[in-house]
């Protein structure tokens, strides 16, 4: 059923019109002769056509347009306004309110129900396209999660690739991006980049599928020529994950180029220099280094945390972003729930990071 608000302050008026409205068929007649008393039940109430007349008590009728229009969700409801046939001047006022079409006084039966009987088809047609629209959205919106959590998937598959060939373990990863997100929440990124983050941190180091057993798994210290070839899991990483529609893998390849460079231009692959190392890149490399040193490996003891905390500060402004250090710090407590939550306990921790 669709609700015809009449508004008019003469009683014979109001009478005459809603008994119009009932012969439209499948119509609801809502008479008031007060405009305040009318826009009040119009902000809570469904309304498929306004009728008001234009000379009102306390309210014109270009000002109860006016005030209509501004209430959510009113801005294209059909409004007719009823007016003499010779006050042209406050038709064209009344379009410039938001009128949709004009009724002359005295009120011709038949082309009351004519052209109140369009106006509320057009209001139909707008209230089905409206509802077309948000159900359109909300299938786009769950065709986007699909897409988003395959995307997911694919990232965590491609950081499992390189986790199966080297001896660092699936919490390894989940850690530093939980942390990873700590760091970023602390340098005041938005919730979207912290997600963000989370998400591509994983990747850091998916280069490595492309460094032969021989240097990946040797337990011993490298030589300067086999540490060259290590260095270039980085930019294998880049060349994998670059050039992808996807903002995580953008995001992704940004960080698996950039982890290993250092705040003071010593690093690598490209002796970046300060903030010309991508942000992303400069958090995953303090978390990275954290979690590395804290960790037991098969080649290596695991660091006690207050030994690897005084790494990172005599490290900050030459191989850490200073900033990057500071909110690390200042987010201790919740760095080790993150180590309590995604302790070493098998392959099936790395699902935990999303």
């Amino acid at each position: 059923m669709q609700h015809v608000l009449i508004v008019d302050d003469v009683p014979a008026a109001l009478a005459l019109l809603s008994e119009l409205v009932e012969k439209l068929g499948d119509c609801r007649a809502i008479p008031l002769s007060n405009p305040v008393e009318a826009l009040a039940w119009a902000k809570g109430k469904s309304v498929d056509l306004v009728i008001v007349d234009y000379t009102l008590n306390g309210m014109d009728g270009l000002e109860f347009i006016r005030r209509f229009r501004q209430i959510p969700g009113r801005d294209i409801t059909p409004i007719m306004m009823v007016t003499a046939n010779d006050q042209k001047p406050v038709r064209y006022r009344a379009l410039d309110a938001g009128a949709n079409d004009f009724l002359g006084k005295p009120v011709d039966k038949v082309e009351f129900l004519a052209r109140a009987k369009n106006l509320l088809i057009l209001s139909d047609a707008r209230t089905k396209l409206a509802d077309r629209a948000a159900w359109l959205a909300d299938e786009v919106q769950k065709a986007t999660a699909e897409i988003l959590a395959r995307e997911r998937d694919t990232v965590m598959r491609l950081s499992r690739a390189a986790e199966f060939r080297d001896p660092e373990t699936g919490a390894h990863i989940s850690r530093m991006a939980h942390y990873s997100r700590l760091i970023a929440k602390g340098l005041g990124l938005s919730e979207a980049e912290q997600e963000l983050l989370l998400e591509a941190a994983p990747m850091h180091d998916i280069g490595k599928v492309g460094i032969a057993d021989n240097i990946l798994l040797k337990p011993g210290r490298l030589s300067e020529t086999e540490f060259a070839i290590m260095q270039q899991h980085a930019v294998y990483g880049y060349e994998l994950l670059q050039g992808s529609a996807s903002q995580v893998l953008q995001a992704g390849a940004e960080i698996a180029l950039g982890h290993h460079e250092k705040f003071d231009g010593s690093g690598y692959p490209r002796g970046l220099k300060g903030e010309a190392i991508p942000l992303f890149s400069r958090i995953v490399a303090v978390a990275d280094v954290f979690d590395a040193l804290t960790s037991e490996r098969p080649y290596k003891k695991a660091w006690t945390l207050e030994a690897a905390v005084d790494f990172l500060t005599a490290g900050s402004g030459t191989h850490f972003d200073p900033r990057c250090v500071q909110s690390f710090l200042n987010a201790w407590d919740d760095i080790l729930a993150v180590r309590a939550l995604h302790a070493d306990a098998g392959e099936s921790k790395l699902l935990s990071i999303l």
